[in-house]
């Protein structure tokens, strides 16, 4: 498997990496199962949060006996001091190890000040010094936040959507962080879910050789995969190629991916799922969105009251109660096309 340096933390990592988001929706025993399989394939970069329920156990459970032969990343959403050393001490307790390889304010609305000793930095820092990570870093869907970040020079890493439909602005990013030396941790590579083919994401991505895409992971399946593109990868030929273009027209406007910040909805709306459904109808098999369950699902979009919390979580800066409304006209429309009366 290829590897490459992580910026300046001179960490040697797989290109291919483990984005532990979606694991923590498989059961422990599986999940377990399948972050070994990564393991014995070759991958070593493993990226986790502590707002990922329960990854971090199961990535404990997993790979606690090999911890010397992997890098692991992990994330705190806290914004003080305090609350990024505590989560830190819960990550440690879970991954049953003494120090993370990673330590990342997770998805930072603004920049920490580095002057504050209160601050979310100042933990950053004062962990880096007790050995309790050895490097430091910041992750941002913002594009902005994210340039904030690579020109401030005060992390190690950044960790940023990157996908083969990324605007022109923030493929450019990827060059920021080369010039800085800054590792760039790549994560939606498949926007979601959105993207359905692995084999142009993987070609596309391949081209940067600073960037580390770490590939959320949930099934079996879908490891072993990646895993055979990380063997064999795919040329970027004209059919690829192709593929991207088609992918670049078809999600062109605005669109939510999936990052669930919005959530939870006080009305139990399924918000990431709702919002994009009109689009996932025509990129994945649709008859799993067709049932009961899912037209039940549907329907509580009627019930958004627009108390405005998903808009004001959305790091895109989308309004998921339009999204909303219009995935519901679509998904009623497609429903009655499809389902016999």
């Amino acid at each position: 498997m290829q590897t490459t340096t992580l910026g300046r933390t001179g960490l040697t990592v797989t290109r291919t990496g483990f984005g532990a988001l979606p694991i923590q929706r498989t059961e422990m025993d599986e999940a377990v199962r399948i972050l070994r399989a990564a393991f014995d394939g070759g991958i070593t970069f493993f990226d986790t949060a502590r707002a990922y329920t329960d990854s971090e156990e199961k990535m404990g459970r997993a790979l606690s006996d090999v911890r010397d032969s992997i890098i692991i990343a992990t994330k705190s959403t806290a914004n003080t001091k305090a609350g990024v050393l505590a989560d830190l001490e819960t990550s440690l307790r879970e991954l049953r190890t003494d120090h993370v390889d990673l330590l990342q304010l997770h998805n930072a609305r603004v920049l920490p000040d580095p002057d504050d000793p209160e601050s979310s930095y100042a933990a950053l820092i004062e962990a880096r010094q007790k050995g309790l990570t050895r490097f430091i870093g910041i992750t941002s869907h913002v594009r902005e936040r994210a340039i904030e970040a690579v020109g401030s020079g005060l992390y190690d890493t950044l960790q940023f959507p990157l996908c083969h439909i990324s605007a022109p602005e923030d493929l450019a990013i990827v060059d920021m962080c080369r010039e800085a030396d800054m590792g760039f941790i790549a994560m939606k590579a498949l926007c979601g879910g959105l993207l359905t083919q692995l084999a142009p994401a993987f070609a596309f991505m391949a081209q940067y050789d600073n960037v580390i895409p770490i590939w959320g992971i949930q099934r079996m399946p879908e490891l072993d995969e990646l895993l055979a593109f990380s063997e064999n990868p795919p040329a970027l030929d004209d059919s690829l190629i192709a593929t991207i273009e088609r992918d670049r027209r078809e999600l062109a406007a605005d669109f939510c991916r999936a990052c669930g910040y919005c959530l939870p909805c006080p009305q139990g709306i399924n918000v990431p799922m709702a919002a994009r459904m009109n689009l996932l109808l025509r990129r994945m098999p649709y008859e799993q969105f067709l049932s009961d369950r899912w037209r039940e699902n549907m329907r509580k979009i009627e019930t958004c009251i627009d108390c405005g919390d998903c808009r004001s979580r959305c790091p895109y800066g989308l309004d998921p109660t339009v999204l909303l409304k219009k995935s519901l006209a679509d998904y009623e429309q497609f429903y009655a096309e499809h389902v016999p009366a």
